[in-house]
């Protein structure tokens, strides 16, 4: 699953290694258990780290590296959300902007580009809303809230409801 949100194969299975496992683990057994090279298994689990979603854990005795996974769902699903704004929605909207800019000093005002202008901008209209949604919304996905969010789920039920209720291909039947 992790890999349709955007999260590479191997830091997925090492994810779902350690979350299933509940135990830490070293990066000698994360390799057997996974059959994944040592360069494959570190750069891993150093991308999961920089994400959180999962961290060191000290063994007494032990000079090996142990590594146990972020088990509440909520953080996990709000961090990886989060990631993935911050690598790629937020450089998108950043270029986006630049073009934007770029264009604006050029004296060519064509009927095409004028059109062109005006995709960009809906386009950096819609990453800037969804952003602030994304930015309002990240606090409140966690098991504290589950209440909330099941309000928030059945009121934009409703609403999609109530405009499938009205549309015009509901007018015509």
């Amino acid at each position: 699953m992790a890999t349709a949100w955007g999260i590479n194969r191997t830091m997925a299975q090492i994810h779902a290694l350690l979350y299933a496992e509940g135990k830490p683990m070293n990066t000698d057994q994360i390799m057997k258990r996974l059959s994944i090279s040592r360069g494959n298994a570190n750069m891993n689990l150093r991308e999961l780290l920089q994400w959180n979603l999962i961290y060191k854990e000290v063994i007494p005795g032990d000079r090996k590296d142990y590594y146990i996974a972020e088990t509440e769902v909520w953080t996990v699903v709000s961090r990886i959300v989060n990631e993935r704004q911050e690598r790629e929605i937020t450089p998108v909207l950043h270029n986006l902007k630049e073009t934007m800019k770029s264009l604006r000093v050029t004296d060519e005002a064509t009927p095409e580009l004028s059109a062109f202008q005006n995709r960009i901008e809906h386009f950096v209209d819609f990453l800037e809303m969804f952003k602030r949604f994304t930015d309002a919304m990240l606090p409140y996905i966690n098991k504290q809230n589950v209440a909330f969010l099941k309000q928030m789920v059945r009121l934009a039920e409703a609403g999609q409801a109530l405009r499938s209720k009205v549309s015009p291909s509901s007018k015509k039947s």
